[in-house]
């Protein structure tokens, strides 16, 4: 029974790269595969008997002493405790091979050496940009960055990248500085799975061997969603609500075409897009945090779901479980999300950040025919089992294992 090592910063449902990690084990662990599991420890976290490995909690957010924040800070930068705790797991559990999601800057890079010197085959799985950008996002207050490309780590610091936070930017920058001087990403990251094409072109742009990468979307299991392709009366968005999820211009676009629209998350910007909204008016609903089936009735209740994001989106696990729910999605033209729509067929797109164009395409889906955008939602359907199912993810994940000489 080979053995897989699934590496994350959190051990619970916290985001869609969490998601991924979960579910990644179970559909291994399905195939026959031996599965250990090493994270963060963490209050919501799921009971595993591998917790006793878990690194200490590490959240900056949290009203820690001032001594204990600056030992966190190193932790970011390089983590002896990750490094001793792994190699006690992997004592126990000698892993084939291990695969990563998000464990900056929790784990931080330091894990990568100790894998390699246990011989351990590691993939990454490119939640996001964090191999090439130092602040993860090639994004920061003045919008799309891409400065760190051809220029220093230090311009995380003199523009503040991290939560427009200096003394978070600085550790970053440290960070970074460190471990492109090390090059720890490249010498021992054997593949990096990347959900959508655009990531691995980017990556490609800052200078990664493209044959490092293999393309392998994520999977969404239709058979889990009720789909619902009626169209109802409102227009939908759920998220985060942060300024790189696109929410104000939004905002801007459904009061300009007059069209109601429900928002549904929470997050760092939501009392400013409160402020604008009973600035400029318009229809519009804040929800708060929907989750489960709360979250799925809101979805297919809607006319179409919309993601305004301005920012390098990899292959938002939004997009794909509305249209399992039997929603079109309208969705910015940035990063990988144009890779998931099929123009006209299961949705729609236009160009990010510009409110005119949103507007107009909102206003174009507000006054379409109940038919004809219910039979757009039966295609989004069958576009998501035909394109991005279990079995083909299962298929892919097993043939690259295979190619580093690990076989069930």
């Amino acid at each position: 029974m080979p053995r897989l090592l699934s590496i994350n910063s959190y051990h619970y449902r916290r985001g869609g790269s969490d998601v991924v990690y979960l579910e990644h084990a179970a559909l291994l662990e399905a195939l026959g595969w031996s599965n250990a599991f090493y994270a963060m420890h963490h209050p919501q976290n799921l009971a595993t008997p591998w917790s006793r490995f878990f690194i200490d909690e590490l959240e900056f957010d949290h009203d820690y002493p001032a001594w204990r924040k600056l030992a966190m800070a190193g932790k970011v930068v390089y983590s002896f405790e990750a490094q001793r705790r792994l190699e006690a797991l992997l004592a126990e559990y000698p892993a084939d091979v291990a695969h990563l999601h998000c464990i900056y800057h929790h784990h931080s890079p330091s894990i990568l050496p100790t894998l390699h010197a246990a011989g351990v085959p590691t993939v990454l799985t490119a939640h996001d940009l964090k191999i090439a950008c130092p602040a993860y996002k090639m994004l920061n207050d003045g919008g799309i960055c891409e400065r760190c490309r051809d220029g220093s780590v230090l311009n995380v610091l003199r523009h503040r990248c991290v939560r427009g936070s200096l003394a978070a930017s600085a550790v970053v920058a440290v960070e970074s500085a460190l471990h492109r001087r090390l090059d720890t990403w490249r010498r021992h990251v054997t593949r990096v799975v990347s959900p959508s094409r655009f990531f691995i072109d980017k990556f490609v742009e800052w200078g990664w061997p493209r044959e490092r990468f293999v393309h392998i979307p994520n999977v969404v299991d239709a058979a889990r969603f009720e789909a619902a392709p009626e169209p109802g009366g409102y227009l939908l968005y759920f998220g985060r609500l942060a300024v790189e999820k696109g929410v104000a211009t939004l905002l801007r676009a459904a009061q300009a075409a007059g069209v109601p629209l429900k928002i549904a998350g929470t997050g760092p910007l939501a009392g400013e897009l409160q402020a604008l909204h009973a600035q400029i008016g318009g229809d519009v609903e804040f929800l708060g945090y929907r989750s489960g089936a709360a979250l799925h009735d809101l979805v297919r209740g809607s006319r179409a779901v919309v993601l305004p994001s301005q920012w390098y989106e990899n292959a938002p696990m939004s997009v794909l479980e509305s249209m399992a729910l039997g929603k079109p999605v309208l969705g910015a033209r940035i990063g990988g999300i144009p890779e998931l729509i099929v123009e006209g067929e299961t949705g729609w797109t236009f160009e990010s950040g510009s409110v005119a164009q949103l507007a107009e395409r909102l206003r174009e889906i507000a006054g379409s025919g109940a038919a004809a955008l219910a039979a757009m939602g039966r295609a989004a359907r069958a576009h998501v089992e035909r394109e991005f199912p279990r079995a083909r993810y299962a298929d892919a994940m097993l043939a690259l294992y295979a190619s580093l000489g690990v076989r069930a």
